[in-house]
């Protein structure tokens, strides 16, 4: 689990194919690995990731067939800029939301404006996740804990201000770049405890059948 609160600018440095798979070998930046062990996750752009080898400038880590299916890693390159984030512990400070590391969708920068000393951006998500977005709830973008200040079907906006610009890749986003996008995860759970219910409640009545009602006199 991770929160949202970017704590490194990260870089790839190198991109090896093994397979179907890839292997990201990244530059952390400032990030504090010393406390980091092998087998450890690490939020890169939202993505969780498992630490495969420590090295002198950072780390490097697996990337799986369904994690380039369902992300745009695959589109990455040495060079690219990274948000990182280390797993939360129990001593942390949950600054932003509960963040899974795990991308439900993949967004779209479909306008970006000044907005004051902030910028304002539009997202287009996937039709999908639209039902889980909320005006003034959270929403991670790249790894980024944000607070949705509009909302349509399937667009978003988000106000950033400088700092979040200054410490994350948002400083280099333009009109028409992909981004990760994931919903938050008390409203996955909530729909699913609805759908359990709904099921309950389906597998009830079909329990209550002319069979079932004449086996039992009353019919």
């Amino acid at each position: 689990m991770f929160t949202g609160i970017i704590e490194s600018l990260g870089c790839i440095e190198r991109i090896e194919s093994r397979g179907k798979d890839l292997v990201l070998s990244i530059n952390s930046g400032k990030l504090d690995l010393s406390d980091v062990r092998l087998g450890d996750s690490i939020a890169v752009n939202g993505v969780c990731l498992t630490v495969t080898c420590l090295t002198t400038q950072g780390f490097t880590a697996d990337v799986s067939a369904e994690s380039l299916a369902n992300t745009n890693i695959k589109h990455y390159s040495a060079g690219t800029n990274v948000n990182l984030e280390r797993a939360l512990t129990l001593a942390t400070r949950l600054g932003g939301h509960m963040v899974s590391g795990h991308v439900d969708g993949v967004g779209t920068i479909i306008e970006k404006t000044n907005d004051g000393r902030s910028i304002r951006f539009d997202v287009e998500c996937p039709k999908i996740l639209g039902k889980y977005i909320a005006n003034k709830g959270s929403i991670t973008v790249d790894g980024v804990s944000l607070t949705v200040t509009g909302r349509t079907e399937s667009n978003f906006s988000l106000n950033i201000v400088p700092h979040t610009v200054a410490e994350t890749t948002i400083q280099s986003y333009l009109k028409g770049q992909s981004v990760h996008v994931e919903v938050d995860l008390i409203a996955r759970y909530t729909e699913r405890l609805l759908e359990a219910k709904s099921e309950d409640e389906s597998r009830e009545k079909s329990k209550l059948s002319q069979d079932f009602l004449s086996e039992h006199g009353f019919i």
